[in-house]
Order: structure tokens, then sequence, then C-alpha cells
């Protein structure tokens, strides 16, 4: 989990690289024509004409780069891919997940096994879709029926992987 992690940050990183590499050559072969796609972005967000070529030529004259990245490019120092990071998350929050049902194992009785894992399983998806809706200000019920449902389904296409590779 944490390697595939690790590798598609790592991947959007690399475009970030790539679009700020071409940024840059963009910036030294055509600072007027950029400087103009700086100015329209700002009046499409509701500047005047003046003010945004005012504040184009402000921003061109500290950190031209800067400014592409974070207002063409969408690239900011708070948002910029951060593979390392998102391992470690990966990583944690699987290791954390799969604690759920190993515990549950260990407790359940062989003869309720299955149901035992399951329901522990989808209380705890429930449970951590609440909370992560909770701590977003988004809708706790939405978030928790969201996570269950995709849990149950996920635990129902593994369950049918395992029927019919005769491994249940």
């Amino acid at each position: 989990m944490a390697a595939g992690e690790y590798v598609s940050v790592h991947s959007q990183a690399d475009i970030e690289q790539a679009d700020l590499r071409l940024e840059r050559r963009e910036l030294r072969n055509d600072k007027a024509g950029e400087r103009a796609e700086l100015a329209a972005i700002y009046r499409g967000r509701g500047l005047t004409p003046d003010l945004a070529n005012q504040v184009a030529d402000q921003l061109m004259a500290h950190d031209a780069l800067g400014a592409h990245a974070r207002d063409e490019l969408g690239i900011s120092e708070t948002l910029k891919a951060r593979p390392v990071q998102a391992a470690l998350a990966s990583a944690a929050s699987f290791s954390l997940g799969g604690a759920v049902p190993l515990l549950a194992t260990a407790v359940a009785p062989q003869n309720a096994l299955f149901a035992v894992v399951a329901g522990a399983s989808l209380i705890c998806l429930a449970a951590s879709g609440g909370l992560a809706a909770y701590t977003g200000g988004a809708n706790m019920l939405t978030g928790t029926l969201r996570t269950a449902f995709w849990g149950v389904l996920a635990m129902a296409v593994t369950t049918g992987a395992g029927a019919l590779f005769g491994s249940l």
C-alpha cells in the first residue's frame, strides 16, 4: 500500500517538476506573454484590467515563477505532492486498519469468525467515515454511510473472489 502510494504521488511530483521546468523556459523566452497570461488569470478572477496588470507586474517582479506556479499551474508549497509523507500515512492507515480484523480474529470463536471479523471491520469503517466527516466539517451521516457502503462492497467482492477460488 505504502509503496503504491509513494509511486503514485511521486509521479504527481514529477509532473509538477516538469511543469515548473516548462514554465521557467516560457518565462525566459516570452516574459511579456507570460505577464499577459498572468494578468488574464486575474481578470478572470474578477479584477479590473488595470488592477490585474498591476498585480501581474508586481508578482512578476517579486517571484515570477512562484506566481505562475501558484496561479497558473495550481502548485503551492502547501499543496505540492509529498511522496514520502503519503507513503507513511498510507502505511500507518493500512497497519491500523489491519489491526481491527486481526484482533477480531484473535478473540472470535471459530464458528463466528467470519461474522465477527466482518462486523468489527464494518463498525470501525463506519466510525472512521463519520469521524473523518466530522473532522472535515462535512455531514457525519453521509460520511458514515458512504464509508460503510464502499466497505461492504469491498468485503463482498473480496468474499466473492475467495469463494470463486475456493479460499473461503
